[in-house]
């Protein structure tokens, strides 16, 4: 009998595998720190894109413009001025449009847990309709840190080739410089001596 894995993730566990004896790191070391970079990766883009988009005035501008340009569409195709081949919106004003409203509903939900953002910081226990809360339903205007913060959000998403990239790159050195040592530390008490 052969010790290959098989079945549908057999492939991924073969890169893997090679990957690990490679590098010279545990497996589960090498997938905790990819984990542990990847969330590294998202949070500190979006705080510094956030303050970048803040100081420079950019988040408020490219979310209004975005929005002015779903208007826009809108309105045309009702009055119908424009064919259909103008109406139809490329892959990436389709997905600027998504992060916006996505950014959106991630802002609201965390304005209102933390009361940040100018919202009303939430009740323990009270449940938020985000959608009812939303640009689209409210009708109110993303503005000041909201827009910047929703900004962060598509521009961080945007980046996510880039950081998965990267934190493929960087795990097997930060597993050999941080996840192993903490895990030598943590388990040194607990083995017996010979």
């Amino acid at each position: 009998m052969s010790s290959e894995p098989s079945g549908r993730f057999a492939a991924y566990k073969r890169s893997l595998a090679a990957v690990s004896a490679r590098t010279g790191t545990p497996l589960p070391s090498l997938v905790l720190s990819f984990g542990i970079l990847h969330e590294l990766t998202a949070i500190v883009p979006i705080v510094g894109i956030f303050y970048g988009a803040r100081a420079l005035g950019i988040g408020e501008r490219v979310v209004s413009a975005i929005i002015e340009d779903q208007k826009n569409v809108s309105s045309l195709s009702t009055h119908g001025d424009v064919s259909a081949p103008l109406l139809e919106l490329g892959w990436a004003k389709q997905k600027m449009r998504a992060w916006v409203e996505e950014g959106d509903r991630q802002v609201i939900r965390f304005g209102r847990r933390y009361g940040m953002f100018g919202f009303e910081k939430r009740a323990p226990g009270e449940v938020d309709d985000v959608e009812k809360l939303s640009s689209r339903a409210s009708g109110h205007v993303i503005a000041g840190d909201v827009a910047n913060a929703v900004f962060a959000y598509g521009m961080t998403k945007a980046l996510l080739p880039l950081r998965i990239g990267a934190s493929m790159y960087l795990s097997p050195m930060f597993s050999r410089g941080v996840i192993e040592p903490i895990r030598k530390t943590i388990i040194a008490p607990f083995r017996r001596k010979s």
